[in-house]
């Protein structure tokens, strides 16, 4: 074959490979249109959007790893993406920036978690049970009992969005039940027969987990991270540790840990880490919530001196 021959052959075989390309990547957006568009306000939520959607949903989540949610504050494109969102899985009064984002570009999309999570502990803004009380305790994700319900609603908010695949999400959310079901029975257990039953933390995050295995918290900020308590509340809560034979102090991550470990210094304690997770960081204890909240609770059984 001559050269002059040679050239349309290829360039046809250019135009059929570019055309196939192109249409792959057609076929890939229209897979990725095709699917729910899902914005879930923090971590917890976006985990659980992803259990019960499975291949359905594409979720994107507002609070970027490693971030603190509490003072999250939106960039324009942020607001502009969950706009654009079938469903906005959120916790109201949580995150302002998200509650107002909500109810200025996405009132139709919005789905507000608190009903089902069922928030029944009050917030504290300072120090342990010694500060001033605001509202409702947000940290509902921690007691998996809580989150399993939370799981259903989702499935029944994605059904009611895509109802042609309203049987998937509720067999996701079903799926996702039975896991954190597994995993409160694990708490349970573990939690069952402890040598202390004080549970002092870096912030008051940890209501719900207290609540539900017979534990006590005292937070050493209220239930924002943020929040310095005075030197008063620091002196009561040194001498709580003391009092109620303490032996571990918890840091967090994405919280700095001086405040822990200065009390631990003060009281002989030791420090340990809990992880709220309100974020998933490489350096977390896991790859996704529940290989967190066991590692979590390794931590609370060694420190709390369970058998």
């Amino acid at each position: 074959m001559n050269a002059a021959r040679i050239a349309p052959v290829l360039g046809a075989a250019a135009v059929l490979a570019v055309t196939a390309c192109g249409s792959d990547s057609a076929a890939t957006d229209a897979g990725r249109s095709e699917r729910l568009s899902v914005t879930a306000a923090f971590y917890p939520l976006q985990w659980a959007s992803e259990r019960v959607g499975g291949d359905h949903v594409v979720v994107s989540g507002l609070t970027k790893p490693g971030a603190e949610p509490h003072d999250l504050e939106l960039t324009p494109k942020a607001v502009a993406e969950l706009a654009a969102s079938d469903v906005v899985v959120y916790l109201e009064g949580f995150q302002p920036a998200v509650d107002e984002a909500v109810e200025t570009q996405a009132k139709d999309a919005a789905f507000d978690v608190s009903p089902s999570a069922d928030l029944t502990l009050t917030a504290i803004e300072e120090g342990g049970d010694r500060g001033e009380t605001s509202g409702k305790d947000p940290h509902f994700w921690l007691d998996p009992v809580r989150l399993a319900t939370v799981a259903t609603a989702i499935g029944e908010r994605l059904a009611a969005a895509d109802p042609e695949n309203a049987a998937d999400y509720r067999a996701g959310a079903a799926a996702l039940r039975k896991d954190l079901g597994g995993l409160h029975d694990e708490f349970a257990a573990g939690l069952e027969q402890c040598r202390s039953d004080e549970l002092v933390t870096g912030h008051a995050a940890f209501g719900y987990l207290a609540d539900r295995y017979g534990l006590g918290q005292e937070g050493i900020t209220g239930v924002s991270p943020d929040a310095e308590p005075d030197a008063a509340t620091l002196r009561e809560l040194t001498e709580h540790v003391r009092d109620a034979g303490v032996t571990t102090v918890y840091a967090e991550t994405l919280v700095s840990p001086a405040l822990a470990e200065t009390i631990a210094r003060e009281t002989g304690a030791s420090v340990a880490v809990l992880d709220p997770l309100e974020g998933i960081t490489e350096e977390s204890a896991g790859a996704d919530y529940l290989e967190v909240m066991r590692a979590n609770l390794r931590t609370l059984r060694e420190g709390q001196q369970c058998t």
